[in-house]
């Protein structure tokens, strides 16, 4: 059995955006830094969404954007995200952080060598 590499110094962002910021969120994120994101396509529904022609739920679309990000760029990636979602207007989405107990991912020798990761 291999011995099990531990990521603690990590958190995930998520952010909720309408489909058409997707792309500005991702390219924000990347030119901070980031490296890599899930994007999740959902369906639901809000209080802007209740207020439909006849006062009826209207579904709408959206995509979850997931970052794993060190804690040390976790600032600075939402910044990034928060600016390119537009999320100081109304109705343009939602983000939030959480913090990541542990994780654990393929580490190369040399890339463990330079950052001195020793398995637990």
């Amino acid at each position: 059995m291999s011995e099990i590499i531990y990521l603690t110094d990590v958190a995930v962002i998520n952010c909720i955006v309408a489909k058409e910021r997707t792309d500005a969120v991702l390219l924000a994120a990347r030119d901070v830094g980031a490296r890599g994101a899930i994007v999740h396509t959902v369906q639901g529904w809000g209080a802007r969404e209740i207020l439909g022609a006849w006062g009826v739920a209207v579904e709408t679309e959206k995509d979850v954007i997931a970052f794993l990000v060190s804690s040390d760029q976790q600032d600075l990636v939402f910044d990034a995200i928060y600016q390119a979602a537009e999320l100081n207007v109304p109705g343009r989405g939602f983000m939030f952080i959480n913090a990541v107990e542990r994780a654990a991912t393929y580490v190369p020798e040399a890339v463990r060598k330079q950052l001195d990761v020793n398995p637990e």
